[in-house]
Order: structure tokens, then sequence, then C-alpha cells
């Protein structure tokens, strides 16, 4: 385990659990810093909480979220096995060092993704000899069997579940092409049933929408009254408009997992090529890194569009907002959401925005024309549709800009997020009878 060298650790505080600052545990089995809701939410809400004078520890698998300098990062190195750049790497054996490891190894050749209960587990060796050092645990997803331990090591744990992976089980298997591609995605994702025992187990669960809490109640039987939904934010005063940046008229942008199915990408690329088809030189830029045996590349290839889309990744955020200030339309292809900060990130730059209605993307947007045109998840020719009206029609494009804009400001913020997560903290606190320590 290791210190992040610029944080410092503070003289340990009282617990409060009753309206004094809180000593908070934050676990993120990955937390990838530009791209990807988890690394994000790590950042965005640990430097809140802290903004709101509670002391915030952060414990990270690889690839490391970037901090805040008053946010101590503890670093719990997984194997990494699936990292970007050699995804499926096989450690060598002096590389095994722990049980967490052997987990690690064991059910990756099984073919599961193991990453969720190797980390749970290294969570909790290092969680069992600091309890008396934090209020309270929030684990941001992993939902792991080594949370049972934090928990019996008697420490209060509420999980953040931005949507069920059950969801993108179901999808993945829904597009699986052979009984071997369908037998290889359901032991894959039979980690999910891990996430299910322990989601019922837990006192409290925070949630991003309505859409997501539905979808827990259903899918890991959590009962509705010990979720509460908690929206996500993001920062307007970085995520905002460059007026001097000229915009692109014919740039798509789009934020996106390439190769994970319920992220839309190959309708977007359907939708891509019948604009091209018309004679547009329509070109879409993707922030996101696809593997190297990409079925979205190929399907680029297959569609002649190798001339028409980039992938830009490893970006600051100052680039990000550089990159929607260029684009004439941000697009959200999902064919579902938990909630979508690339959504909110795009309407904070007052870019035009084309979303679907899969999960919780009206609940982000708002009605259909208000902040963004919005459309049936997996359908390519009214995503295509939607395109052509904002790209033919700038008066459209501005209406919608503003309307995201507007709508961020009204209804998200970071600190906002940060205050209702105190709550829940605060809930979950009487409700175990944690007292302040003296």
């Amino acid at each position: 385990m290791t210190l992040a060298p610029d944080a410092t650790l503070p003289a340990a505080t009282s617990r409060h659990p009753d309206g004094g600052p809180l000593r908070i545990a934050l676990l993120a089995y990955r937390g990838k810093p530009h791209c990807g809701g988890q690394g994000v939410y790590t950042r965005q809400l640990s430097r809140a909480l802290v903004e709101l004078g509670h002391h915030v520890e952060v414990f990270s698998g690889q690839p490391y979220p970037e901090l805040d300098g008053r946010v101590p990062l503890w670093q719990l190195p997984s194997l990494d096995i699936f990292n970007d750049h050699f995804p499926g790497r096989r450690p060598a054996f002096w590389e095994i060092k722990t049980a967490a490891d052997r987990l690690e190894v064991w059910a990756t050749r099984l073919g599961v993704f193991s990453e969720p209960l190797a980390f749970s587990v290294r969570a909790w060796q290092e969680l069992r000899r600091r309890a008396e050092d934090f209020d309270l645990v929030h684990d941001n997803q992993s939902l792991g069997y080594g949370l049972l331990g934090v928990r019996r090591a008697g420490l209060p744990i509420i999980a953040t579940i931005h949507h069920p992976i059950t969801v993108d089980r179901r999808l993945e298997m829904a597009q699986a092409k052979t009984r071997q591609e369908r037998f290889g995605k359901k032991r894959w994702y039979s980690f999910t049933r891990m996430q299910t025992r322990v989601a019922k187990r837990l006192p409290r669960v925070l949630t991003v929408s309505e859409s997501s809490m539905t979808d827990i109640v259903r899918d890991h039987r959590v009962p509705p009254e010990r979720i509460s939904v908690v929206p996500v934010g993001v920062d307007p005063e970085i995520f905002r408009p460059l007026p001097d940046v000229l915009r692109e008229d014919a740039r798509l942008l789009t934020t996106a997992s390439a190769d994970v199915a319920m992220k839309g990408m190959a309708y977007l690329l359907e939708a891509l090529a019948m604009l091209r088809e018309d004679g547009r030189k329509v070109t879409l830029t993707v922030i996101g890194r696809p593997r190297a045996d990409s079925a979205t590349l190929e399907t680029i290839r297959l569609m002649g569009l190798s001339d028409a889309v980039r992938f830009v990744s490893d970006l600051s955020e100052a680039e990000i907002v550089n990159l929607y200030a260029e684009a004439a339309v941000a697009v959200v292809p999902s064919l579902y959401e938990g909630f979508s900060l690339p959504a909110i990130e795009a309407m904070s730059c007052a870019v035009p925005l084309v979303t679907t209605t899969g999960g919780a993307l009206p609940e982000v947007v708002g009605p259909d024309g208000e902040a963004a045109l919005l459309v049936p998840p997996g359908d390519a020719p009214s995503l295509a549709g939607a395109l052509r009206r904002v790209l033919d029609d700038p008066d459209l494009g501005r209406r919608l800009g503003q309307g995201g804009r507007r709508r961020v400001l009204d209804n998200w913020s970071w600190r906002h997020t940060a205050e209702r997560t105190v709550e829940q903290y605060r809930i979950l606190l009487a409700g175990v009878g944690r007292r302040p320590a003296r």
C-alpha cells in the first residue's frame, strides 16, 4: 500500500455522527481519472466532502484516480490484469504474493471479472487494522465479499451503486452472436451474483437516479426503504462554454467505452454512415480508447468510416472542455445509463446534445427539445434524423445549448451531491447506533 506523495494525514478527530466533521474511507476498485464515472465520482465527491469540513481518505486499485491534494490516496495495487495496454495479461508467479492475488488469478482463469472481489479483500485487510481511524466506509460499487469483513470489523458501510451491472450483463448477453460467446459473457458477469448478495446485506445504498433505484430493487433485491437517490454533479466553472473557440460545423463528439454494448456505439456509427451517405463530411471524435481486438474498430473499417472517426484518451479536463467547445453536437447513444456524466458535462458546456431515452437519460436531460433531442435507444435512423436537425438548424443548436447550461446550473453541483451524501452518512450512523468517540 502506498500513500500519494502530496497527501498528509491530520490528527484523528472525534466521531460526530450527529453534526460534526466525519472521517470517511472512500473505496474505488478502479478510478480512471477522466474517462469513466467511477474515477470522476471519486475525485469530485472526495474534494467536495473535504470542502464541507470532513476528512476523506481514498483507497483505490489501478488505474488510480487523480485527487485533490487534501485527500490522501492509499494505493491497493491489483495484479492489473485488465489494464488498458495489455488486457488479459498473465501475471508471473513471483507477482502472486497474497490471498487477494491468488483470488484475482483464480477468478480470472475461470473467466470471471476478478477486480471487485480481489479489491474488496485488499480493502478489508487494510481497514480492519484501521477501524478506529474512520467513522464509516463508503464503497463505490465494488460490492465485494470483503466488505462484509469490513462490516464485521465494526465499520458502518454505505455503498454507491451507479447502476446494477446486471443491466450490462443482460444487454451483452442479448447481443451475443454464438452459444460460445453467450457462455463466455455469462461466466464473465458471474461476479454480479456476489454483488447482489453483498448489496442485500448493506444497511444503506445510494444511487444516482430513480431509474437506477428501480433496477437495484429489481435486480439486487435491496428493499427500497434502504436506497436513497443522490444525483451526481458537474463543476460548471470547469465545464463551461468557451465562446472564443470556434465550433466545427460537422464534428460530432461522444464519450463512451467503445467496446461496451450498453454504450450504443454501433448505432452511432450506423447513424454516422447514414449522414455521410447524404454527402455530409461529418466526423466523430470519441473520448475513449478501444481494445486492440475491438469489434468497434472492425465495424468502422467495414462501414468505410476509418477517415471519419478518431479516438482520443488520457485527456485533461481542460482538453475535454475544449473538445466540447469545438463540437457541433455531443451525442450520448447509450442503450442504458444510470445517470450519464457525459450528458451533464456537455450541457454544462452549452453544447447541443442528442441522447437516447435509455435508462435515466430523460431524468438527466429533461423533456425532448428543452436541453437535448431524445430518440429511442438502439434506433440508428432516429439518431441520424435528430443529428440532421441540429446540424441543419443553428438556432435549434443554440437553444439546446442554452437550455442545457440552465438545467445544469439549476440542478447539479458537486457540493449539492456532497451535502446530500453527508445526510445519508448521518442516517447510516444513527441507524447502527454509532456514537461519538471520546
